[in-house]
């Protein structure tokens, strides 16, 4: 983690004794141990930092789709949304179900997180849509067969869980025929180049085939934050293997008046290479 993104998630470092990367091993419960301790702690400061961006306190939340700005107002990757029934899988906050909810759409956000979630819930508290919130992983939906219309994921869930494979069945499972399932996720050949958006990052350093997820550790240790890799390839099979439709991967330019960095997304690397891939599948109908 850099300097700079050491200052931003202050808290949680100091919470959890984060001291730096390491290359050890990580069972699944590992994985969800280190993130729901991560995002647990680093609420406050995941706001602090990104809130405006995300529309997380604005009354009707706002529907981001990435650090390039893409907003599902504008783009419609999800089709209709008035009178669907929608489940936000990893939703933090829920800035994005809520604004489901105000375009007529009938949202459940779901998330590991009981510190992202009880943001919402503050938020909520305020006025504006009202969703249901959930706490639960995205490898095991507490939600029957044919459940939902449509599903979506915006950085959430889908990187942090060690069997991705897993998420895409099940939301296969609980999607209605004919619904359409879209995620966002870092671009994968993000993972070649060293997390900075200076010019240190546009070197590559690493094979785009080490699948080695990326892990934080304690002084003991210990995972505190874990991200896992997966290739371009692996993403079209694990939706393929689910029984899922790939229709569509749209990789966002960096747009001309984006001047922010956010983590690694800069307008310096952004000119050169995309460092966000959409996902939008269908289930069959």
């Amino acid at each position: 983690m850099s300097g700079a993104d050491a200052s931003r998630h202050s808290e949680a470092i100091a919470a959890l004794g984060t001291v730096g990367p390491s290359r050890v091993g990580l069972s699944a419960e590992d994985s969800v141990r280190a993130n729901l301790a991560w995002w647990d702690a680093d609420a406050e400061d995941y706001h602090r930092t990104h809130g405006d961006f995300l529309g997380s306190d604005s009354e009707t939340g706002e529907f981001v789709w990435c650090p390039e700005g893409l907003h599902e107002g504008d783009v419609h990757l999800l089709g209709e949304l008035a009178d669907r029934d929608v489940l936000e899988v990893g939703c933090g906050s829920a800035p994005c179900s809520r604004w489901l909810a105000s375009q007529g759409a009938r949202p459940v956000g779901l998330d590991l997180s009981s510190g992202m979630l009880a943001r919402g819930r503050a938020r909520m508290a305020q006025g504006g849509p009202q969703v249901p919130l959930v706490q639960a992983s995205a490898d095991a939906l507490p939600f029957a067969d044919a459940s939902f219309d449509l599903a979506c994921s915006a950085f959430g869930a889908v990187p942090f869980v060690a069997d991705s494979g897993l998420v895409m069945a099940e939301v296969a499972r609980v999607l209605r025929p004919g619904g359409r399932w879209v995620f966002s996720v870092n671009h994968p050949m993000r993972w070649v180049f060293p997390d900075d958006p200076g010019p240190r990052g546009l070197t590559a350093t690493i094979s785009y085939f080490d699948r080695s997820p990326y892990v934080e550790v304690d002084t003991d240790g210990r995972p505190t934050y874990a991200e896992h890799h997966r290739t371009l390839g692996d993403r079209v099979r694990e939706i393929v293997a689910a029984g899922l439709e790939l229709v569509d991967l749209v990789e966002p330019d960096w747009p001309e008046w984006l001047d922010r960095e956010w983590g690694q997304w800069s307008p310096l690397r952004g000119e050169l290479f995309p460092g966000t891939a959409i996902f939008c599948c269908r289930k069959p109908a």
